[in-house]
């Protein structure tokens, strides 16, 4: 199968490149620059150069393969809900290249929709874009698989190696910067992780066993505590960690406030029933504490 993969150079599309060739797949992966073909050519992918501006192009590149999978994002959060609706944009433009056939589509989004308190499960009500922005790429996967479109949505958590962790990334730097790892009010607030390897894998077998308008969950950890995660950080940068109140998560946070005290729980039971998933990659606070150990 030759797979088209939009954010082929990323974190998490340069491990499923990995993946995907590795089971003996063929890639074709959608660059922006020089650096990036480069790195996909010696990964043993065939670079395609393109943006996400270029809906046309995007279009020519999923006409070329059997299956699209599509990662990329523009993660300035500072247009956040602009963003979100880009990727709309995108989702309906490479349906449309795969219309009136049977391969696939899987689309991303995040798990971070769940009401607060209880896991997620991929057989909830999809949220909408106006309550979660993130959601706008889920609608137009959806209305694409009602119109006989096979495309299914990959919702990722905290998705973490030793060197990234999700926005769990940013919160590092943070405590990083002003010597202090926090958490809001009780942090008892959990969210969702699994590794990037465990994901990679599941990507290619929502390609190659996924189903049309399925819901798939990338988690192996249903909840870690927001507590447990500032008191990992702040242990191995030997750092203070301490709770602020809500009120003040914005001057510290930044733009990470408007997610870090989100509830973001969720299952993959459903997922893991229906493509045989078996996480088995280390778990955040252990990868947390290696990206953030005090050199000896």
């Amino acid at each position: 199968m030759r797979v088209f993969i939009t954010g082929a150079t990323g974190f998490i599309g340069s491990a499923l490149t990995a993946e995907l060739i590795s089971a003996g797949h063929q890639v074709l992966g959608l660059t922006r620059s020089e650096a990036g073909a480069q790195a996909l050519a010696a990964a043993g992918a065939e670079p395609y150069r393109g943006t996400l501006d270029d809906l046309e192009g995007l279009q020519r590149g999923a006409q070329q393969a059997d299956a699209v999978a599509h990662l990329a994002f523009n993660h300035d959060f500072s247009t956040y809900m602009a963003n979100c609706e880009d990727d709309r944009r995108v989702v309906a433009a490479l349906g449309a290249a795969l219309a009136g056939s049977d391969r696939p589509l899987v689309v991303t989004s995040g798990t971070g929709m769940a009401a607060s308190g209880r896991p997620l499960r991929e057989d909830d009500a999809p949220a909408s874009a106006a309550q979660a922005p993130r959601a706008a790429s889920e609608e137009a996967a959806l209305a694409l698989a009602g119109e006989g479109v096979n495309a299914a949505i990959m919702r990722l958590p905290q998705v973490h190696d030793t060197q990234r962790q999700g926005l769990l990334t940013w919160a590092v730097d943070v405590a990083r910067e002003t010597g202090v790892s926090a958490y809001v009010g009780e942090g008892t607030n959990r969210w969702a992780a699994a590794h990037v390897s465990d994901t990679a894998r599941l990507y290619r077998l929502a390609l190659e066993r996924g189903e049309r308008g399925a819901i798939y969950h990338a988690v192996a950890e249903e909840g870690v505590a927001m507590r447990d995660i500032a008191g990992a950080i702040g242990r191995r940068l030997g750092v203070r960690t301490a709770s602020i109140p809500p009120e003040q998560a914005g001057e510290y946070f930044g733009w990470l406030s408007m997610f870090i005290g989100r509830d973001g729980q969720a299952s993959s039971a459903l997922t893991r029933e229906r493509l045989g998933w078996r996480p088995t990659g280390p778990d955040l606070i252990a990868d947390l504490e290696a990206k953030t150990a005090v050199p000896a």
